[in-house]
């Protein structure tokens, strides 16, 4: 007998929302209040290289090391400005600790114009919503004051799950938390590993997100792929009939 859907999991950054600017723009701003001129292309190309290192070498925020979200991010931070000729050990801990507190800001983030439509489609189908996100526990606070955090149910972070996906623990923890069946839960994501083929191997029915149709899985049928959140409603409700 066929599950009807009663969730709706959703990843949050690049599916709901993105950086308003690019991080090495954003990261100049926070130099130049505090007397550095640099420039952003530079620290970009520096923030890419610094952000590869320490997942490579401390994957999911460092948890497994002793690390947290916060000392993660700040060691990155220091690394990318490191790597632009910034040494004083001073400068580096505000740049970083401003940094990490900036992006909890409304102004660094955008919401995607289709999103809250989306979230509010759902919940009028009586569906419910929880979010499941590599991310950090910013998140919170950033989905609240991104006028998005009263539409979830719950949310799991990597780092307060421990795990990350495409680790399918924190699958399980999100279908513990729904006291669903994975059969009646959806999961929209932009991720193809992370967000479909995860979600799928646990039973859940994994839709992925391409906004720029630049994902050309063969496996992904056109049934689990969405150009745009409009295209989501007509999706779930074949879960629902």
């Amino acid at each position: 007998m066929r599950v009807p859907l009663r969730w709706v999991l959703w990843d949050v950054k690049d599916t709901l929302l993105k950086v308003r600017s690019s991080v090495g723009e954003q990261y100049c701003r926070e130099a130049e209040r505090i007397g550095l001129s640099l420039s952003p292309a530079e620290v970009d190309a520096a923030f890419r290289q610094a952000y590869r290192r320490y997942s490579s070498r401390y994957p999911n925020y460092g948890i497994a090391q002793g690390l947290d979200g916060q000392s993660w991010w700040m060691g990155v931070v220091r690394d990318t400005f490191s790597q632009c000729r910034v040494q004083d050990p001073t400068l580096l801990n505000t740049l970083a600790q401003n940094l990490y507190y900036n992006f909890c800001n409304a102004e660094n983030w955008e919401v995607f114009p289709d999103s809250k439509k989306a979230l509010e489609s759902c919940s009028s189908l009586g569906l419910k919503l929880g979010v499941v996100s590599n991310f950090d526990c910013r998140l919170e606070a950033i989905l609240r004051v991104c006028g998005l955090r009263s539409y979830f149910s719950f949310l799991i972070t990597s780092e307060e799950a421990g795990v990350a996906k495409p680790n399918p623990v924190i699958f399980d923890q999100a279908l513990q938390k729904c006291g669903a069946a994975a059969a009646g839960v959806a999961h929209v994501g932009d991720h193809y590993v992370n967000d479909y083929l995860c979600s799928r191997s646990v039973g859940i029915h994994g839709i992925l997100l391409d906004r720029h149709n630049k994902q050309n899985q063969p496996d992904v049928p056109p049934e689990h792929r969405l150009s745009s959140l409009e295209e989501l409603l007509s999706r779930l409700q074949q879960h629902m009939d």
